[in-house]
């Protein structure tokens, strides 16, 4: 994968084609490229099965005439003349959308500053395949592992380059290096699967192939012979980190300016006021260095800052892109990510912030619990906040975790489960959304 790859071309392209849109007849325009480039390989029982290689450079253009708006798409290769033109008549016919617009200059970032987001490291599909092969081998290793789901390594890169109207250019580009494996313990119905994976901006901070498979391997050998537990309508349950992020993004959704924007957010009129346990912070940060999720501007050429959230339980920002802002009477804060030819706020670097707690201790003074580790099913509803899903983990008896549980479905509402989050201490930054183990007091749990 080359570090040298030439985003001056694409920004001449993009810079030529929004002057285009402007003679064409549009009051204002942006342009954006998004860039990627992967290779992978996956692997199943000892044998390549697939090898992937793909490389895009995607074009949109943005027009706005007034307060009506347009947007197209296209492939490199394509007339830029045309494009704008197309665009803009587009544009004339379209209603009006009275919270359309560039973002406002003033809020532009004036430079691309740089997150150590890019890792030149070339990586073959020969050190793929053989990541591959040692990560299954590792897995397949541990006593009770019966069989391969398969495992892959990939590496590409991605990025953006934007242009707009009224002064901003600029580009930026990141890395990325993935591993994963799944495998299968048990025979028959009794089969269990579980997996493991790494990713990374840079390909020397990735854990071993060795270290994940062998970690896969004994995920699953730890989930032979579940049980049912009874049903139980005030139980603690405990979640695992990886599960726990999800929480998080539970979290996310609900304070994002677009679904408050929508009233399709169950926390819409909670702005000021507290909605989590006393002391929590969730906070969101673009600008982290190597940070998964960082970007030096956002999809419309404004620099977010990190920003708290909620704090010390009190809910205190949107996520906001600027046609969200507007809607709400509100500032953008930089969390406009380009979708397509649309633009919608999203988090960043997203993080529930650790407690002190370690995460056996937290298990320990639970005493009698359920330890999740894996969730199933969509049963979230983010306008009432209802809360319901299908379960894996452990029992948790005298602090400890015992045996395994499966078939046990776990219900409450994100309303009340957020006022009873006790976070522990053992958080991991290097996913986009990040959580340590978490216990939620309080929650119906299903079972026989």
């Amino acid at each position: 994968m080359s570090s040298q790859i030439d985003s001056a071309s694409l920004l001449s392209r993009a810079e030529e084609l929004v002057a285009l849109a402007l003679k064409a007849g549009a009051d204002s325009a942006d342009a954006v490229v998004v860039r990627s480039r992967s290779t992978s390989v996956s692997v199943r029982l000892g044998k390549v099965e697939q090898t992937d290689a793909s490389e895009g450079d995607d074009f949109s253009l943005r027009v706005f005439i007034g307060k009506k708006v347009a947007s197209v798409s296209a492939n490199p290769g394509f007339d830029l003349k045309v494009l704008a033109e197309r665009a803009v008549a587009m544009a004339r016919v379209s209603p009006e959308d009275p919270y359309a617009g560039l973002a406002d200059e003033a809020d532009l970032a004036r430079s691309v500053i740089d997150l150590d987001l890019f890792d030149p490291t070339e990586v073959s599909s020969d050190m793929l395949r053989e990541a591959a092969l040692a990560m299954e081998a590792a897995a397949l290793g541990v006593d009770g592992v019966s069989n391969s789901v398969g495992a892959g390594a990939s590496a590409g890169m991605g990025g953006m380059v934007l242009v707009t109207s009224h002064g901003f250019s600029g580009s930026y580009m990141a890395s990325r290096f993935s591993r994963s494996v799944g495998v299968i313990a048990g025979e028959g119905t009794r089969m269990e699967r579980d997996h493991d994976f790494d990713s990374r901006l840079y390909f020397a901070e990735l854990d071993t192939p060795e270290a994940i498979g062998r970690r896969a391997g004994e995920r699953v050998v730890k989930r032979i012979n579940p049980r049912q537990v009874p049903t139980d309508k005030d139980v603690t349950v405990v979640f695992d980190p990886r599960v726990a992020r999800g929480f998080v993004g539970h979290i996310a959704g609900a304070i994002n300016g677009a679904s408050v924007a929508r009233k399709t957010s169950f926390l819409r009129d909670r702005m000021g006021e507290q909605v989590l346990k006393a002391g929590l912070n969730i906070t969101d940060d673009p600008l982290k260095i190597r940070g998964s999720a960082s970007r030096p501007f956002d999809g419309e050429g404004v620099r977010g800052e990190k920003l708290t959230m909620i704090e010390d339980g009190v809910l205190k920002h949107w996520f906001l892109s600027c046609s969200a802002a507007r809607e709400l009477g509100l500032h953008t804060n930089g969390r406009g990510a380009r979708g397509g030819t649309s633009v919608s706020p999203t988090s960043t670097n997203l993080a529930l912030e650790p407690g002190t707690i370690s995460a056996e201790d937290l298990i320990r003074q639970v005493g009698t619990g359920f330890y999740v580790t894996e969730l199933i099913g969509q049963g979230v509803d983010m306008i009432t906040g209802e809360y319901s899903r299908g379960a894996t983990g452990f029992w948790i008896e005298n602090g400890e975790l015992t045996f395994p549980v499966s078939e046990v479905t776990i219900a409450s509402n994100l309303k009340d489960m957020f006022m009873r989050v006790t976070p522990a201490s053992d958080i991991d930054r290097k996913f986009g959304v990040a959580a340590p183990t978490i216990a939620i007091e309080g929650m119906t749990l299903a079972g026989r």
